[in-house]
């Protein structure tokens, strides 16, 4: 199947979809706003799930088979989506989170995050996945992670904070032109608004994401989220303790690192401005 033949049949689940979120809506004697009101999301978003614009998140769906007691017809109708292009369902359901976050916080170790990598970088990456990919899945995803950028550049960003152990700022997975182009594009995110740029120096005897890189979010609705990458897959982490423990690491982790300014002085004198 072709990715626009995929495209094609994932809108017309999502449409199926949103006309079985309306009858039971219906059925329970709600209006959108009353629901919405009801789960704590704008009318909107119900608005546009229930015309197939929008994809249901299992979350909300779990919410919605609660509060309509549907018997999770709804969260069955999310696991049973099919998935777009190469994005598997727990991308998508982040990268929706993500558009819409509030806050970002992201913690990373080997790799520079994906919202401030640059094209080339980020193609290197995914070039050096194993399995590899092919040609056609190294494109999109690629092109996928910089179109994620444009949350930084809308006129309200969400309030960002980065820290990145330093080791990742010297792994040269590119030439060393490129290399240099990507540490000057991450000088030039550290200036925009919004967004903290820390930097857990080398010389740092205290280290409180020794167990890997994590980022937490805060949705729209003020719910907060955790994803959490591995080797063998990602999770999503949504309950109030482990969400907590890992807010408290990364608040270590801030106390841990240098301050915005001295990040920024770390990478003049690794671009060879100081």
């Amino acid at each position: 199947m072709s990715p626009r033949q995929r495209q094609r049949k994932n809108t017309s689940a999502m449409r199926m979809l949103g006309k079985q979120l309306a009858r039971f809506r219906e059925a329970a004697g709600h209006t959108q706003q009353t629901l919405a009101d009801a789960v704590q999301v704008d009318v909107e978003t119900i608005a546009s799930i229930e015309q197939g614009r929008r994809a249901l998140r299992a979350d909300l769906a779990q919410l919605l088979d609660e509060l309509l007691d549907i018997r999770g017809a709804l969260r069955v109708g999310v696991e049973n989506m099919p998935d777009v292009d190469q994005f598997p369902r727990w991308a998508e359901e982040y990268m929706a989170h993500e558009r819409e976050a509030l806050t970002l916080s992201w913690y990373d170790s080997h790799v520079l995050p994906g919202l401030l990598q640059t094209a080339v970088y980020a193609e290197t990456v995914m070039r050096n996945r194993v399995p590899a990919f092919d040609e056609d899945e190294i494109a999109n995803l690629t092109e996928g992670r910089l179109k994620r950028q444009e949350i930084l550049h809308r006129k309200d960003p969400p309030t960002t904070s980065f820290v990145i152990w330093e080791p990742a700022l010297h792994v040269t997975l590119c030439a060393p032109a490129d290399h240099k182009a990507q540490l000057r594009h991450l000088r030039a995110c550290a200036d925009l608004p919004d967004l903290a740029l820390q930097i857990l120096p080398l010389t740092s005897t205290r280290h409180a994401g020794l167990s890997g890189p994590f980022t937490l979010l805060e949705t729209v609705e003020h719910q907060h989220l955790a994803y959490i990458e591995g080797q063998l897959g990602s999770q999503w982490v949504s309950s109030l303790d482990a969400t907590s423990r890992l807010a408290r690491k990364y608040a270590m982790l801030r106390t841990q690192a240098l301050n915005t300014e001295d990040s920024k002085g770390l990478l003049d004198r690794l671009l060879g401005d100081q």
